[in-house]
């Protein structure tokens, strides 16, 4: 497709800045910024009034795809996503099989490549049995190396609960290594105390008592004690409590930093009064925790201890999520609603759209060194998404696209609307409308400027 498009006269929210302007989009790619004058064949769009941000890019989603798909596929969830003007997505490796090789991974290319309405990347999952495979491998392949989500697969596949697993895999390792960071042991002393009281029928609210504030501190200052240790690149994945976040520094610029972390927007969005409300809808892992817990994420994102905001975007069936609590499903969908939840803080004044704007998209691109993407600037690929901060709306039902058709969220109103979704210069989402001719691109990153391991022998390929 990639027809030139001309959008007139939006507000554009880039690199610190807001200021009216036009973006003339062609070949994929944001040609000219400034003030342009329509000609023969530019399709003109009026973002009069309207906000232009660069394209959401999620650091952290699972969209089920493939063994999954009865939950979500790569199809429904970045239609989902595109809708909530996300454009750009890395997705995590707990599917089914677990993606665990690089031949794993080409088999998730493949499946994006024909279904992703969104450009995608894939983290390679890493476990205890597979580490040796991993730091033998040429890293600089892959956009990172995470065991989120494996735990679901056995006890014990947890880097932070295995501080000898750490060791090895941070001292050879060079790429970014996403960990999921709780102290199992912790969880298992809390689940046999709240089992004695209540056997199978825990109460919701008690899962920030099991998953606790402490599980969750002890596990990342281990975990960023070995990363020092090592010189390794260590991103803790949804950061859960206050006390966490004085671990992070912000005195060094995000390309510099070696020690990163996030904010998934549930945990920004919610705290445990929620729970009574919501019961297991919200039972996330790590939990959500404390009010006092919350407003600490929340400063610590603004004061740039945290350096990016995901969704950690995992749908289950409703009938998975309203079981028992140790039957029930942790994870619930949030990738087409992120924006909205963020773009609404603004509108209480509590976080201004440039500081958004860094969190959701620049800061992403920075993280994983993706290429010409996550800024409005020429060259760069038009992933743009434009929004109407006065357009309220309610979600319901009719408007949830999630593949399990629920959300934690059905019933907020949002005062702001995302009205078009660019994928690579291509409108994807147009007022409720979806164009699927074409589809997203596979994210190209580079990490060039790191040793690729400390072995002598870089296979290109590992198996398990």
């Amino acid at each position: 497709m990639n027809q030139s498009i001309l959008i007139k006269n939006s507000t554009l929210v880039n690199e610190g800045k807001s200021f009216i302007a036009d973006v003339l989009i062609s070949n994929g790619r944001i040609k000219k910024i400034g003030t342009i004058e329509s000609e023969m064949g530019h399709k003109v769009i009026d973002g009069t009034g309207k906000h232009l941000l660069p394209g959401i890019i999620d650091g952290q989603v699972h969209f089920r795809d493939p063994g999954l798909t009865h939950k979500g596929d790569l199809y429904s969830e970045s239609k989902s996503a595109v809708a909530g003007g996300v454009t750009s997505f890395i997705d995590m490796p707990n599917t089914i099989p677990n993606s665990l090789t690089v031949e794993r991974l080409e088999e998730k290319f493949k499946i994006a490549s024909k279904k992703s309405l969104a450009n995608y990347s894939f983290f390679l999952g890493v476990n205890g049995d597979t580490i040796d495979q991993v730091i033998n491998m040429d890293t600089r392949q892959f956009i990172g190396v995470s065991d989120d989500g494996l735990y679901f697969t056995k006890k014990g596949n947890l880097l932070a609960d295995s501080p000898e697993k750490m060791e090895k895999l941070f001292a050879h390792c060079t790429s970014i290594i996403a960990i999921h960071s709780e102290k199992e042991e912790i969880v298992e002393a809390n689940e046999q105390v709240f089992k004695e009281t209540y056997g199978e029928e825990i109460p919701a609210k008690f899962h920030p008592s099991i998953r606790c504030a402490e599980g969750c501190y002890e596990a990342t200052k281990r975990a960023i004690a070995i990363a020092k240790k090592h010189d390794a690149r260590l991103h803790v994945l949804h950061l859960t409590t206050e006390a966490e976040t004085h671990l992070f520094q912000n005195d060094v610029p995000l390309r510099e930093k070696k020690i990163t972390t996030e904010v998934s927007v549930h945990h920004l969005w919610f705290s445990d009064q929620d729970y009574d409300r919501l019961g297991m809808l919200i039972k996330w892992n790590p939990a959500i925790k404390s009010e006092n817990d919350r407003q600490g994420l929340l400063k610590a994102l603004l004061d740039d201890r945290i350096d990016i905001i995901t969704t950690d975007h995992a749908p289950h069936t409703l009938e998975e999520k309203e079981k028992p609590y140790f039957q029930s499903m942790s994870g619930a969908p949030m990738v087409q609603h992120s924006l909205q939840c963020m773009l609404e803080f603004y509108k209480q004044g509590l976080i201004s759209l440039e500081k958004i704007v860094e969190k959701m998209c620049h800061n992403p691109a920075i993280l994983y060194r993706m290429r010409n993407r996550g800024f409005i600037r020429e060259g760069y690929f038009a992933d743009l998404t434009l929004v109407d901060l006065s357009s309220p709306w309610k979600v319901t039902k009719d408007t949830i696209l999630y593949k399990c058709k629920w959300s934690p969220l059905e019933g907020t109103t949002f005062q702001t609307r995302v009205k078009q979704t660019f994928v690579n210069g291509n409108v994807v989402y147009d007022n409720g409308t979806f164009f699927e001719q074409v589809k997203g691109k596979e994210i190209e990153f580079d990490h060039s400027d790191e040793e690729s391991s400390c072995t002598d022998h870089i296979p290109t390929e590992g198996s398990t």
